[in-house]
């Protein structure tokens, strides 16, 4: 007889021991995550750079974030991590605690950066999967192409190749910067 195996909790997954290694945890299991690659890196930080310095310019009321767990499902527990997000200040509760995730907190907007390799359709999954869990705008950024994919949370698909300007609507109205700034490196 076999038996399923012991689904981890969000808790659980707080307590493993620092290893080094970075973990996402899907329904109950535990997924090991591969070392980001240097493209990726500067991919991230290009575009946490360009939205971080539009949300500051204009005083806008979120608090951006990279490389955090955040808690998009329960019971079983999911805790994912998005390469970069914003979150409206207004929804976060105060005091944060110091370690853990908030259950229910989910970003306004995320970014993934798609590294070669990394199949489309596990990329629009992951979008997806954002969508369902409340966030308005999942970006997708694939370095092989570089180009740019917005799925909103209206159901619309929008893609910004390298010679177009992206734009964040509505979650961030007015912000514009061409997707080859974003590759910039």
């Amino acid at each position: 007889m076999t038996t399923a195996p012991k689904l981890l909790t969000a808790d659980d997954l707080l307590a493993i021991p620092d290893d080094g290694k970075r973990y996402e945890l899907v329904r109950g299991e535990l997924i090991e995550m591969p070392p980001s690659g240097f493209a990726h890196g500067i991919v991230v930080d290009n575009i946490g750079w360009l939205i971080g310095t539009f949300i500051r310019q204009n005083s806008l009321p979120f608090v951006s974030t990279s490389g955090t767990g955040i808690y998009v499902e329960q019971n079983p527990d999911t805790v994912r991590t998005a390469d970069y997000a914003i979150i409206a200040r207004q929804r976060i509760a105060e005091p944060l605690p110091e370690r853990g995730y908030v259950a229910g907190l989910v970003p306004d907007l995320v970014v993934e950066v798609i590294s070669p390799g990394y199949g489309e359709a596990e990329a629009e999954a992951r979008a997806l999967m954002w969508l369902e869990a409340g966030v308005r705008l999942a970006l997708t950024a694939y370095i092989a192409t570089q180009e740019i994919v917005v799925y909103s949370d209206d159901g619309s698909i929008q893609r910004f190749g390298v010679n177009d300007t992206l734009t964040c609507e509505p979650v961030l109205p007015g912000f514009a910067c061409p997707v080859s700034d974003i590759f910039a490196y």
